[in-house]
Order: structure tokens, then C-alpha cells, then sequence
């Protein structure tokens, strides 16, 4: 970094006068129309000259180390790329990521604009029985978040105070930030630390919420959890997160369903499977038999004769209700023919007979 100072051989602390005799001083004795001038040296102390004589570049050179002039960018601020490594260090990619969306405003590094008053979103899980998905549920649930402050109703303010714009960014609630990076530095505005952004502050803060509008407590909330609802859905409360800051706007409340698996039916989609277990004789002449529903009744089942064991059946409309749809799925009964583990004597005597006969 050249020293404009050294150059024209003056304090830090000069003043214009001082800083304008040195520049006569050396022109006049660089100058490359004269004998023994230097051209190099003499650009030199005119580039000194034109920063060290100018008020608000000498202020932006004794700060920050350099003039930012040549390329403006969205703020009107002027800004200069001198591209160069830093003599320490790596490429800081965070500088070029700011860089591309202060000047440009596009490009996969932009950032957008969010509501600094709205509240945060809520995720949480509840689980239900497999039962409730036939006909849907309310479940309540109570919430430990920010609400709304009683005393202010959210506006941070004291009652009876007024609201007043902010004295720092005068209601714009931003402020202007300068930042050195390896491209030079450059001008961008921020959020205002006295306002965080809002542009307006109470004249006197709420004794209960300290000027935030919120504070943190409970709140009981309804979630309707509709039919045919399965695991990993997620069901929408819009304005039932956490409280905004100052009376901006709520989160939402995002509820994910888990539905818990049943000791007797299996679900897969909106299907259901049971396994109903037969004896031989059943499998082999045929018979009813009762089989459970997800409702709590059971229906008969028609069992023709000569069924093996594995032989699937549908029971139409037995399944689970379409989500946000007419209709329900099917109920597949799978009938396992099961195998006695202890007969009887005579039970022995009669399959003796039956193997006999070729059974």
C-alpha cells in the first residue's frame, strides 16, 4: 500500500496548506519537462496530491488504507477492484458471495428479504392410534412459545407511550456498514442495532416484555387430524407459532403426524392386511370364519374347500378412508392354515387313518 504521506513528505497530521506546498514543492522538481525530472515520481506525488487535498478522500484514505472510486454499485457508493491476493491466508469466499449481491443484487448467493418481525415457525410430532384414521381426530396440545404480551398487545410500548421513529437509521431501519474485503472495500446497508430493522422504537418500553411485544408462556391449541392421514404428513396451522416481535406477524405451526403400528393389522397405503389363522379341517372342507375389522366388528369370511395356507383374500372397502378423497382402500385377509402342535390320542388315531388313506 503506498504511503501518500512519505510521498509528499509531510505528517500525518498536516494541514491542506502544508500538504499543498509539499505537492508544488516535488512537482516542480519531477516535473518530466525538467532536467533530471522523473515521470514515475511525479505521478506519483499528483496521485498523492489528488487524495491528500480532497477532504472526504483523505478521510476514507487515513480509515481505511485506499480510495474507493471507479465502479459504483447499488448504494451509489464508488468502489474499488483491485484484484489481489491477500499476503496471508486463503480466498475468502464469504467476501465474494457479499460482493456479488451488493453490486449485482443476482447470482445463487442472494439472499432474500424476511419479515424481521414475524415470529418463528413451530415443528412438532404427535402420534395417533390407527383407529383415528378412519374418521379423523382433535387432539390438543399445549405449546410453550412466545404470545403476545397482555399489557402492550404487542406493540412493545407502554401503554399510553407513543411510538417514535428511530433516531439512528431515521426510519428507514437500515444503516450504512463499510467493509473491507480482498476486492477493496465496500459500502452496504445492514440492519439497524437500534431499531433491528423496524425503523421505530417506543418512547417508553413495556414493563412487562421490555419492548419485545411478546413474552414466553403456553398456549392450548386444537389440531383436527382428518381421515386417511398417515405417517409423515405434515397438517399446517398458519399464525400459530411463535408471536412476532412488536405485532408482526405470527409462525406457523407445523404438525407431523405419526400414526403407531397396530398389533394386528399391517397398512401399506391405504390398504389393510390381516392374517386369520385356519385349522386343516377348515382349509380342507371349508368354512366361515370370523375376521376382525379396523372398526371393532367382525364379518364372516367364506372359506371354499381345498384352501392352502398363504390363499389371500379382499374384503372391498374395508381399508383405510382416501385422504382429502371419497372411497377406502381394501382389507386383504391372508388365511394361514396352522399346524397342531399336540393332538390327542384319538386325534393321532384319525390322521394315522387319513395318511392311510393318502390324506
Amino acid at each position: 500500500m503506498k504511503d501518500y504521506y512519505k510521498i509528499l513528505g509531510v505528517s500525518r497530521d498536516a494541514s491542506p496548506e502544508e500538504i499543498k506546498r509539499a505537492y508544488y514543492r516535488l512537482a516542480h522538481k519531477y516535473h518530466p519537462d525538467k532536467r533530471g525530472g522523473d515521470e514515475k515520481k511525479f505521478k506519483e506525488i499528483n496521485e498523492a496530491y489528488q487524495v491528500l487535498s480532497d477532504k472526504e478522500k483523505r478521510a476514507q484514505y487515513d480509515k481505511y488504507g485506499r480510495v474507493f472510486e471507479g465502479v459504483r454499485g447499488r448504494t451509489g457508493e464508488g468502489f474499488d477492484f483491485q484484484w489481489s491476493w491477500p499476503k496471508s491466508g486463503g480466498f475468502d469466499f464469504e467476501d465474494l458471495e457479499e460482493i456479488i449481491e451488493e453490486f449485482f443484487g443476482f447470482g445463487p448467493f442472494r439472499k432474500r428479504k424476511r419479515d424481521i418481525k414475524k415470529g418463528k415457525d413451530i415443528s412438532i410430532e404427535i402420534e395417533i392410534p390407527l383407529e383415528d384414521t378412519l374418521k379423523g381426530t382433535e387432539k390438543k396440545i399445549k405449546l410453550k412459545k412466545y404470545v403476545v404480551c397482555s399489557r402492550c398487545q404487542g406493540s412493545g410500548a407502554e401503554p399510553g407511550s407513543k411510538i417514535k421513529e428511530c433516531f439512528s437509521c431515521r426510519g428507514t431501519g437500515q444503516v450504512q456498514e463499510i467493509k473491507q474485503t480482498l476486492f477493496g472495500s465496500f459500502t452496504r446497508y445492514t440492519t439497524c442495532p437500534e431499531c433491528g430493522g423496524e425503523g421505530f422504537r417506543p418512547e417508553n418500553l413495556c414493563n412487562v416484555c421490555r419492548g419485545e411485544g411478546r413474552i414466553k408462556g403456553e398456549e392450548e391449541i386444537s389440531v383436527w387430524v382428518p381421515p386417511g392421514v398417515d405417517t409423515n404428513q405434515i397438517i399446517k396451522i398458519e399464525g400459530k407459532g411463535e408471536a412476532g416481535r412488536r405485532g408482526g406477524k405470527n409462525g406457523d405451526l407445523y404438525v407431523r403426524i405419526i400414526v403407531k403400528k397396530h398389533p394386528v393389522f399391517e397398512r401399506k397405503g391405504d390398504d389393510l392386511f390381516v392374517s386369520v389363522p385356519i385349522s386343516f379341517t377348515q382349509a380342507a372342507l371349508g368354512d366361515e370364519v370370523e375376521v376382525p375389522t379396523l372398526e371393532g366388528k367382525k364379518i364372516l369370511l367364506r372359506v371354499p374347500p381345498g384352501t392352502e395356507s398363504g390363499k389371500i383374500f379382499k374384503i372391498s372397502k374395508k381399508g383405510i378412508p382416501h385422504f382429502a378423497g371419497r372411497g377406502r382402500g381394501n382389507l386383504y385377509v391372508n388365511l394361514v392354515v396352522k399346524t397342531p402342535k399336540k393332538l390327542t390320542k384319538k386325534q393321532k388315531e384319525i390322521l394315522k387313518k387319513l395318511r392311510e388313506e393318502g390324506l
